[in-house]
């Protein structure tokens, strides 16, 4: 804290004799708190700088010789000139500065203090410091603030060529501190016949090897782009090994750019692309309204192609996207991939300058494959091996991952707000999170299966979740899914399965308020259903329309060892193809109007004012034999089993028993 002076002390002590309600502590503590808070807005906004000399140097560098060490603390003006420099010279910095000039080194070392804009080096020279701090009031040609598309694209330029510059003297980390200014990056540079626009060129390039490390206090901008532009990124890691981007925000242009009227959503720049990036960790980055998104992540070329370059190894590490339009993280080809610790924040919500573009999921993954003449595969693109845990998102305007299209997909112990889908993917696992909907997301799903029964979906996996909060927990149109383990509470729909084929669900523990477990107008093939436990608010079990057509006369379900708690109906009406053994049901089973249906060895089905079994309607192929019912609670007119069907012969009823409560 600073010392408060006389003058203040006078004036303080005259409002102690004429202010009546304060006292003289009092105001000095106020006083020393607004001291206080402008001492460390002044500590945020100072800059880097080693420079205290302001003596002339007294010496010229005319009679250095081979490998003797320089020492600056004073101001060598070189006035304009260019400087050869016997071998092995090295310079150490004190305290002074060196400028106006050029200095062509053969051998030898200099410290990256003393490396400016109005010095330039040539030749063969190291830093002495592999790890450069970079303090923008000495480079001149890097303009911060508000500033002219034409000056943010000379930033863009120049502050890629420090950055390899530090790299070719040996440099390996390359810090920011107080550092704002805008970019450029949505124009063509290219002087050649190509003149097509690549984002992660015309960004500016981290080189390999090499680390970005950006302190709270560096804010890299998004010059705003033209209504027209589609593509676009601040940073970018195009063809590197061994990249660090630490620290620091990446902020678009989402509100401050004009959206042509036609835009459907797909307007805008992201923040960063890692294209062709390997062994690339991206740590502590914070992501803030990027137009068309924040991370792109993708490779040059095609996989089937010879100038395909992969990209692998990458880590998404403790960052935050906030604000985001259209979506978080947008993964295309890649593989061994990890997306740890980030928050994600209103991805895809609309702001008061900019709706919130088409996607709206935080994390999309959507490799692109077509299919030749013949119908076999073409993986134009592929995204696997990729694990998406311990990450925290908040309000995205649809969802927080979509595997649209991927292998070996991960996404685990992560708290959700919203939901997940699983699309045309293999591998897949959806484990071990925590689905807490948000009012809005609680009109939906917190997790979809789906895929359209391709034939490149299978072995998918929804396990140890959660959930509470959503209309419908876990839905399926899919097949080959294993769902289990999942705890399902304060919802309309535990389980909902639609054109579901091959797939197994169990072990599920469902507390809702409406239907645990449904299936209408729909098929269900090849598919059980077992060691469940269900409290529902309005039907444990609820399958009508079901397997009731032409092509799916033949498909099968199976109910087996499932625990039905209070006193509810499961209901089948309509349906055909179910097998309903072992169970436990408090309440009763109304089947109506279905074929090929077996009711078989339930342990105990236990009706409250209903029947045990009510059969109504038309039936063919019905076997219900051996349950154990008790004796209905409520109305005489309940029975153990109501056989009202219309076709009595059609149904074989044996070895069951009605026993006293």
């Amino acid at each position: 804290m600073k010392k408060l002076p006389y003058c203040l002390l006078i004036l303080l002590t005259f409002c102690y004799f004429s202010c009546s309600n304060e006292s003289i502590e009092e105001i000095i503590a106020e006083e020393e708190e607004i001291i206080d808070e402008e001492d460390n807005n002044e500590e945020e906004e100072e800059e880097d700088t080693d420079i205290i000399s302001d003596t002339p140097c007294d010496f010229d560098l005319s009679n250095l010789t081979a490998n003797s060490t320089v020492v600056i603390d004073c101001l060598l003006d070189l006035e304009g000139q260019t400087i050869n420099l016997p071998a092995n010279v090295t310079f150490d910095f004190e305290g002074g500065d060196i400028f106006n000039g050029t200095l062509v080194f053969s051998g030898g070392y200099i410290d990256g203090r003393l490396l400016n804009s109005k010095l330039e080096t040539q030749g063969d020279v190291l830093l002495k410091d592999p790890t450069f701090k970079f303090t923008a009031s000495r480079w001149e040609n890097i303009v911060q603030g508000q500033t002219t598309s034409d000056i943010a694209l000379k930033n863009t330029a120049e502050f890629e060529r420090l950055m390899y510059s530090i790299k070719e003297m040996g440099g390996t980390t390359f810090e920011t501190n107080v550092f704002d200014a805008y970019f450029e990056t949505t124009k063509v540079t290219s002087t050649t016949s190509n003149q097509n626009f690549y984002a992660s060129v015309e960004a500016i390039n981290v080189p390999s090897n090499f680390h970005l490390k950006m302190s709270d206090n560096t804010k890299l901008r998004q010059y705003p782009a033209e209504s027209r532009i589609e593509n676009g990124a601040i940073l970018a890691i195009r063809d590197a090994d061994n990249v660090t981007v630490s620290g620091g925000y990446l902020i678009g242009d989402r509100n401050d750019r004009i959206y042509a009227a036609d835009d459907v959503g797909l307007y805008g720049t992201h923040l960063m692309h890692i294209h062709s990036g390997r062994n690339v960790t991206i740590d502590g980055v914070n992501f803030v309204e990027g137009s068309k998104g924040a991370l792109a992540i993708y490779s040059i070329g095609f996989r089937f192609n010879p100038d395909y370059i992969p990209t692998y190894g990458i880590n998404v590490i403790n960052c935050t996207f906030k604000d985001i339009r259209r979506m978080g993280i947008a993964l295309t080809d890649g593989s061994d991939i990890l997306i740890e610790g980030n928050t994600f924040t209103n991805v895809g919500q609309p702001m008061s300058g900019s709706d919130g573009g088409e996607v709206g999921y935080a994390i999309n993954i959507e490799a692109y494959r077509t299919r030749d003449a013949n119908g076999v595969l073409m993986e134009n693109e592929r995204a696997f091996d990729i694990l998406i845990t311990r990450n925290t998102e908040i309000n995205s305007r649809v969802g927080f991952t979509a595997a649209t299209i991927g292998q070996d997909i991960t996404v685990e112990d992560n708290d959700i707000e919203t939901r997940c889908i699983l699309s045309l993917a293999s591998g897949t696992k959806i484990i071990n999170n925590r689905f807490n909907a948000s009012a809005v997301a609680g009109e939906t799903f917190a997790i979809f299966a789906a895929g359209s029964h391709s034939d490149t979906v299978f072995d998918n996996e929804i396990s140890g979740n959660d959930i509470s909060g959503y209309a419908i927990g876990i839905a399926t149109d899919t097949n080959d899914i294993n769902v289990f383990n999942n705890n399902i509470t304060n919802g309309d729909i535990g389980l909902q399965l639609k054109d579901t084929s091959d797939s197994s669900f169990y072990n599920n523990t469902i507390n809702v308020n409406q239907t645990g477990i449904s299936a209408t107008n729909t098929f269900v093939n090849n598919t059980t259903i077992n060691d469940n436990t269900v409290t529902a608010g309005s039907f444990h079990l609820y399958l009508t329309g079901f397997n009731n057509s032409t092509e799916t006369n033949g498909y099968t379900i199976s109910l087996e060892r499932n625990k039905f708690l209070n006193s509810k109906k499961v209901t089948i009406n309509n349906a055909n193809g179910i097998t309903f053994r072992n169970n436990e049901v408090t309440g009763g089973i109304e089947l109506g109007t279905s074929s090929n249906i077996d009711i078989s060895s339930n342990t105990k089905i236990d009706p409250n004012d209903s029947d045990g079994i009510r059969l109504y309607g038309t039936h063919s192929s019905i076997s219900i034999t051996n349950n154990n019912i008790l004796e209905p609670s409520g109305a005489d007119r309940y029975n153990c089993i109501n056989n009202n069907s219309d076709t009595p012969n059609a149904i074989t009823l044996s070895g069951n028993t009605c026993g006293t409560r």
